[in-house]
Order: C-alpha cells, then sequence, then structure tokens
C-alpha cells in the first residue's frame, strides 16, 4: 500500500482500459475533497517483478502483521509495516524499474482523485511537489497475484420477442445446446452461459463473428455486446441503460438465477477476461467495454487513509 504519484497518472505511466462518467467522478470528486483524504485505495497491477517478490516475502517471513482480521465477507486482511529505510529504499528502486502500473479497479476513484490534485495545485501555485495533494492511496500487487473473476450479466427483458425468437436469433452467430441441472461456467474464452426461462444454454462463438486480432473486440464482453446485447436485445449504452445490470462473480451462478427469476428475465455467465488481455489492450491506449473485470482480493474500505494534507 503505497502513495503514487498523479504525475505517473497524468503521463501515463498508470495505464487505463476504461472510460469514465462525469457525474461518478464528479461525486468523488466531492466526497475526497470535502473528507480531504483518500479512503480507501486504487487497485494498481504491475509485470511481477521475482526481486520485488523476494524483498516482500523476505519481510513477511521476518515480522508479524499489524492488522489480522475476518471481515464480515468472510476474507482474511493481514498488514505488515515497512518501516525499515533501508528496506523501504530498495523497494523504491526496484519500482522505479517498473515500465508502467495499470488500474485494475478505481478508475473513477482515480481520476477523482488526480483531479483534486489538480484543484489544489492551483489553489497553491507555489507548491513543491512534496505535498501529499500531489499523491493518492493505492495498492499494488503483481499481475501473478491477481484474480479476475467473472464478470456477468443480467438483462430486464426479452426485447419484445419470445424465448424461441430470441434463441432462433442467438443462433445466427452462436452454436447454442442446452444444459440440463447446474448453472453454466463457460469452459472457455468464446463460450458463454445463458439462463432464460428457467433454463441453462451454452452458448459458443462460432467462427467468423468476430477478428481474434483485434485485442477489444475479441474480448468475450465485447462479443457479448456487439452480436447480442446491442443488435437482438437493443441494449443502448450499457454504462447507463437501467435494463442491463452487472453481477461480479464472487457472488456465484446461482446468483444469475435468483435474479433472472425475480427482478430481471435472463442472464450470462462469463468467462474471464485475463489481466494479460487488460494490459495488452492498456498499452495500445485502447479501452475495454465497461464492466470487463472483477478483481479479487478487495481492500475493506477506511482499512487505510491518505490525508491531503
Amino acid at each position: 500500500v503505497v502513495c503514487t504519484a498523479i504525475d505517473e497518472y497524468l503521463d501515463n505511466t498508470i495505464k487505463k482500459h476504461e472510460l469514465t462518467r462525469a457525474d461518478k467522478e464528479e461525486d468523488r470528486i466531492k466526497h475526497v475533497d470535502a473528507c480531504n483524504a483518500n479512503t480507501g485505495p486504487i487497485f494498481l497491477t504491475y509485470r511481477a517483478q521475482d526481486a520485488i517478490n523476494a524483498m516482500i516475502d523476505a519481510w513477511r517471513n521476518e515480522h508479524q502483521p499489524v492488522y489480522d482480521f475476518v471481515a464480515d465477507d468472510g476474507i482474511t486482511h493481514r498488514a505488515w509495516v515497512v518501516d525499515d529505510e533501508t528496506v523501504i529504499t530498495g523497494l523504491v528502486e526496484k519500482f522505479s524499474q517498473v515500465q508502467n502500473l495499470y488500474i485494475a479497479d478505481g478508475h473513477h476513484r482515480s481520476a477523482s482523485a488526480v483531479k483534486v490534485g489538480l484543484m489544489r495545485r492551483e489553489a497553491n501555485p507555489n507548491y513543491t511537489g512534496d505535498e501529499e495533494f500531489n499523491y493518492f492511496l493505492s495498492v499494488l500487487f503483481p499481475d501473478e497475484q491477481l484474480y479476475i473473476m467473472d464478470y456477468n450479466r443480467v438483462v430486464k427483458d426479452l426485447n419484445g420477442l419470445s424465448v424461441e425468437e430470441f434463441i432462433s436469433a442467438l443462433s445466427e452467430k452462436f452454436e447454442v445446446t442446452p444444459k440440463d441441472g447446474e448453472p453454466v461456467n463457460p469452459p472457455q474464452k468464446g463460450s458463454f452461459g445463458l439462463f432464460v426461462d428457467g433454463k441453462w444454454y451454452l452458448l459458443t462463438v462460432k467462427e467468423g463473428v468476430y477478428d481474434p486480432a483485434d485485442p477489444v473486440n475479441s474480448l468475450d464482453v465485447a462479443i457479448l455486446q456487439d452480436n447480442v446485447l446491442v443488435p437482438i436485445l437493443g441494449i443502448g449504452d450499457i454504462r447507463t441503460d437501467k435494463r442491463i445490470d452487472f453481477v461480479g462473480g464472487i457472488r456465484g451462478l446461482k446468483e444469475l438465477e435468483r435474479r433472472a427469476n425475480e427482478d430481471m428475465v435472463l442472464a450470462f455467465s462469463m468467462y474471464p477476461t485475463s489481466i494479460e488481455e487488460l494490459m495488452n489492450i492498456a498499452d495500445a491506449d485502447l479501452l475495454m467495454p465497461p464492466k470487463s473485470t472483477w478483481f479479487e482480493p478487495k481492500l475493506r474500505s477506511g482499512l487505510f487513509i491518505h490525508n491531503l494534507y
């Protein structure tokens, strides 16, 4: 857990892969400005470095954690404080060799933290760069220690179609295979689970539907969006359309059944986006569709606080 320079966000050392919404940014700007603090870390990742892993592992093995508790969601949190100047200097030196950081989770919070920093700079034209408002709270995980889960979709209606008409429309670009029993957990990239009218189906995208060389359009979330959500179900902007909602994979596939049987009509289970896909897209300065990734672990908000004064 560190404080990261807003200048590294501005010069694209910290890579982004999602668009942000102005209204959400504004809400978070007000929160940071009113609290005069970052109350939750931005979730950043980087390509793992053996030397960094070795230094952190050595410290953990030789010291006791300052926090060690199980939160009410059943997740264990442990935190160690590195307070040896030699070790800190060594970590800073090793991290200086990391070419890029990548936002895994927290695009709105990072954009808002940076804008608050810029506001403070404007109000303090003689700032030196060392003030706390020039930094935002972050947690850095090596890519190999991240767990990306599926980020599933539930939709409110069939856009005027019957179930039979919907399945027929799907079959133009997907192999549709009825499944009995347990929920469908997609076995590989290019496959999807569909739950509608109390039944599960396995969808497998047909060859030629997308360009596998296109890093964005070949994402499963993009395949579903471009070939089902928009043209068949009539979903407009999936960031704002009230007919669609998103269910993090940590909630399980039974949650998709529950939602489809209660407040929605159908659900799609997704194969997880890989960290390699995310980094390749960010490196190319491209954008992923919204709600492409669900990352674990997630730190408890308020566990770490960075004052801006």
